[in-house]
């Protein structure tokens, strides 16, 4: 997407089963993405924005669960998601301390489009996703403002970038520059053939763990150029799972549980500091807000199709994470702060140390 080299392009493939048209969460149809990205000196941040679907949300709420691998974040509507299994809003993603902010305006943004919330009707939950980028930018100056919220709901592609943008502007990932990062996986059953895409904020783990296909590659990067720099994993990671599977909010909240095996083959070990929460949504079926006459039918599918799930949110995952950190620029940050691109150090040390590791 956009012309970025991925880590396909430099010859990695991940898992078994083949990625959909975009290797992005996008590929599940009626799902887009956008992004305002605030760069310049001390300000690297931003906001992203996922659509699950092209209608109204609120009226056409989806099947959706969360999921808290580590408890160290601070998301907002997830227990309404928890106990309704619905999702009635786009989900946002941004820096900590604009939370506030992105709920209001994501608030005001529904508002605007459904007189009878409040009036007729109940309230709204807006979703919103936060890491702390505050190594890079000034967390505390809260650079997020509502207009940049709104222009992300507003211009959303299935087309998008990845790495350093969006809510990924200040994000660090194994100890390098992270951010944005997204994969899908195509899923063959015998009634259909459906999607499952994930896009990730990364914001988690210390170099040295970082494995790139079963491959040590953070051990010896380490040694060779960071051996400077302290290893702390004080940060986050937020993954958003869409697809068009039929499920039901238990099945969709054990396929979203999986993502965790994609997190730690790429090196993590969920550390104390670090909140992994993982928010899904299923497209297959649109639950209405107003009550039906008749019975409403959700089709799901049958538990032994699930392994299959399984495996391909764990692969998406695994590649959303490595696509972030080779995606992502190296900036320049707060108090002159910053961190090395892992594309710039393939790029340096691709003869003497990377060549046999990442199969370039």
């Amino acid at each position: 997407m956009f012309n970025q080299k991925r880590i396909r392009d430099y010859g990695v493939k991940i898992g078994r089963l083949e990625p959909g048209h975009n290797n992005a969460i996008t590929d599940v149809e009626g799902v887009t993405v956008g992004h305002v990205t605030l760069s310049h000196n001390s300000m690297q941040t931003g906001v992203t924005a996922i659509l699950p679907h092209q209608g109204n949300t609120f009226r056409e709420k989806l099947i959706a669960s969360s999921h808290v691998i580590n408890g160290f974040g601070k998301t907002m509507g997830t227990i309404q998601i928890s106990e309704l299994g619905t999702l009635e809003t786009p989900i946002l993603l941004t820096n900590t301390l604009n939370i506030g902010t992105a709920a209001d305006t994501l608030i005001d943004y529904m508002l605007a489009r459904n007189i009878e919330i409040g009036r007729t009707t109940g309230t709204v939950n807006p979703i919103v996703g936060e890491c702390n980028d505050m190594f890079l930018n000034d967390v505390r100056a809260k650079y997020v403002k509502r207009d940049h919220i709104l222009q992300a709901l507003e211009n959303t592609s299935t087309e998008f970038q990845e790495g350093s943008v969006g809510a990924g502007t200040g994000m660090l990932c194994y100890s390098l520059k992270g951010g944005i990062g997204s994969a899908s996986r195509i899923v063959e059953m015998e009634h259909g053939t459906y999607t499952i895409g994930v896009l990730v904020l990364s914001n988690f783990g210390i170099l040295s763990d970082l494995r790139v296909n079963g491959k040590a590659v953070g051990e010896e990067l380490k040694e060779a150029i960071l051996e400077s720099y302290k290893e702390e994993d004080k940060g986050s990671v937020m993954i958003i799972v869409a697809t068009d599977l039929p499920v039901s909010e238990r099945q969709l909240n054990r396929i979203i549980k999986r993502s965790v095996t994609g997190l730690s083959r790429t090196g993590s070990i969920i550390t104390t500091g670090s909140g992994e929460v993982t928010i899904g949504f299923s497209t297959a079926t649109k639950i209405p807000h107003e009550k039906p006459t008749q019975l409403l039918v959700i089709p799901i599918i049958h538990e032994e199709d699930m392994d299959l799930a399984f495996r391909a949110v764990g692969e998406a995952t695994e590649e959303a994470v490595l696509n972030s950190l080779v995606t992502a620029e190296a900036v320049i940050g707060r108090d002159g702060n910053t961190r090395p691109a892992f594309k710039d150090l393939i790029e340096e040390f691709n003869i003497s140390l990377l060549i046999d590791k990442l199969g370039v």
